[in-house]
């Protein structure tokens, strides 16, 4: 990656998680492949994750295993104090474990919210204090993110494209949308089978990486990227195989965020697709 390193500087180290396969297997192999340290595939389930492990391995490959599940803060708190302890620090986060669901009820809203905005948001306060100089950050996010805001009404819409809106202030707004799905009308929130539950928890993941990449700006360490990207329709257990790239294609984008050279300054709290920067912004157009 071209980064400067010190002498004595403890060997770099990526994380990915949710790896064990689709995308996120994906982004590991080809991490494996261009990242100049070792590189972490993470899965809830440790021997699912394992073998993962072995089959890049048959490929030539070296990737690491560590534990992990984005819904339990004990898990990550874990791979803090491992990667704190064996490597002093973090240098790549790629934030991709996800779930799709178009079912619009309760229990699935706050499903899907827990593990695609929730855990992001988790991973990210535990493992950012890691981050070193010149890190970079990935948020998986989607497309569908831009097609559910355009679905939100005028009101949420300018809340969800304030640059300033804090940390706390999105938090609220998801749960606001997990309390109210099933009501009628939808208190402004979309209510499609992608752009509802899938889409609005999207939204979040998008939101957030502008948020932490306005903080970080103001942070002591420097030339830490943060991105939302958008891997395009993959075919993977998350689509029930069906879509218009495979996997390694898919990681295309993602791996293009995750080897940003040094002080680079665009893209920076963006959303990215097919490494183009996608407008986030308000619209009256309804898709």
């Amino acid at each position: 990656m071209g980064f400067p390193r010190k002498m004595g500087e403890r060997k770099r180290v990526a994380v990915v998680t949710g790896s064990n396969k689709g995308l996120g297997f994906a982004i590991v192999r080809g991490l494996c492949k261009q990242f100049d340290g070792d590189v972490y595939l993470t899965a809830r389930n440790e021997s699912l994750g394992q073998q993962a492990v072995l089959d890049l391995r048959k490929e030539g490959l070296n990737p690491r295993f560590h534990q992990l599940d984005v819904t339990k803060p004990d898990t990550i708190v874990k791979l803090r104090s491992f990667l704190k302890d064996t490597y002093g620090g973090l240098d790549l986060l790629v934030n991709n474990a996800g779930k799709m669901d178009m079912e619009l009820s309760a229990a699935n809203a706050e499903s899907l919210m827990r593990t695609n905005f929730t855990g992001l948001c988790n991973v990210s306060e535990v493992l950012f204090p890691l981050l070193r100089p010149h890190a970079r950050v990935v948020n998986v996010s989607s497309l569908i993110s831009v097609v559910a805001l355009r679905k939100c009404s005028s009101e949420l819409q300018q809340k969800l494209t304030n640059r300033n809106i804090s940390s706390e202030d999105l938090k609220r707004l998801m749960q606001t949308f997990v309390d109210c799905v099933g009501t009628r009308g939808g208190h402004g929130w979309p209510t499609g089978k992608l752009t509802g539950a899938y889409g609005v928890s999207k939204i979040g993941a998008t939101v957030m990486s502008i948020i932490q990449q306005r903080q970080l700006l103001n942070d002591t360490r420097p030339d830490i990227v943060v991105n939302a990207c958008c891997p395009g329709y993959v075919m993977t257990d998350l689509t029930g195989q069906k879509g218009m790239k495979t996997i390694d294609q898919g990681a295309v984008t993602p791996l293009y965020l995750a080897m940003l050279p040094p002080n680079i300054t665009s893209p920076k709290g963006e959303l990215v697709s097919e490494k183009q920067i996608v407008k986030w912004e308000m619209t009256n157009s309804k898709l």
